[in-house]
């Protein structure tokens, strides 16, 4: 009996430290992975990473998302390179200072942009690629920021509460591809990205976000808050009448 083919993993944003958490676990199964990132650097140290843990092949390559035509290039290029993927997990973002955006609409527009415009774009090159090879998973991570507007965060839950609705559509038309689409809310997760920020109970690490991960990923599922406990906090938040919640300094 022949060996069963390697999985075909793309991980736009592979130096987040969420990301790096999950590809390990593919790497652990022989996939082979397509990496892109920003810093050339820290991609390839992650890329080298990967390879002692057991990846059948890693190809990397720097991407700026914020260049439509590059990202459309490379997003072509990671599909010719397998001949097609089974999973795309996209996972870039910035956290953007709340205060500078409201002060600077330049400040407000760039987060947007990377935030939730080139994953749109990037997930517009994705879908037709499923689609058309019926089958596969496409994955993104969000954040639990975008399911309710708050004050101290609205421009960062915009982006996010605006990819869902997006994934959310995107899911409806691939279902009938037999193409995954998995919407992945973190909550609080130990990671640069959040290094200013006070640490408290509710902080996963990035090792247990990125198990959480590749689980929701593996079975599928259309929404994975992460941690799991993060689904009732917001399924509360979601519920506060307007005229309260407007009044709570959130």
């Amino acid at each position: 009996m022949s060996p069963e083919p390697s999985r075909r993993v793309l991980v736009v944003g592979a130096t987040s430290a969420m990301a790096v958490e999950a590809a390990r676990l593919y790497a652990a199964d022989g996939a082979r992975l397509f990496l892109t990132g920003r810093h050339p650097a820290r991609l390839e140290a992650v890329a080298a990473d990967l390879r002692v843990r057991g990846a059948g092949q890693v190809e990397s390559t720097i991407l700026d998302v914020t260049d439509r035509r590059r990202c459309e290039e490379v997003m072509n290029a990671a599909w010719t390179a397998f001949d097609g993927l089974e999973v795309a997990l996209i996972a870039h973002g910035v956290l953007p200072d709340q205060a500078r955006s409201q002060a600077s609409v330049d400040e407000t527009v760039a987060s947007l942009d990377v935030n939730f415009t080139s994953t749109v774009a990037l997930l517009t090159v994705l879908a037709n690629r499923f689609e058309a090879q019926r089958h596969g998973c496409i994955a993104v991570i969000t954040s639990v920021a975008g399911d309710r507007g708050r004050q101290s965060n609205y421009v960062y839950g915009a982006a996010k509460g605006g990819l869902e609705r997006f994934l959310q559509g995107l899911r409806n038309r691939l279902f009938h591809a037999g193409v995954a689409v998995v919407t992945l809310k973190p909550g609080f997760v130990d990671t640069p990205m959040t290094a200013g920020l006070a640490q408290g109970p509710l902080f996963a690490s990035a090792r247990q976000a990125g198990r959480a991960i590749h689980r929701a990923i593996e079975r599928r599922r259309n929404v994975a808050y992460i941690p799991w406990f993060w689904w009732p906090i917001m399924a509360i938040i979601r519920r506060i009448p307007e005229f309260a919640f407007k009044r709570l300094r959130l």
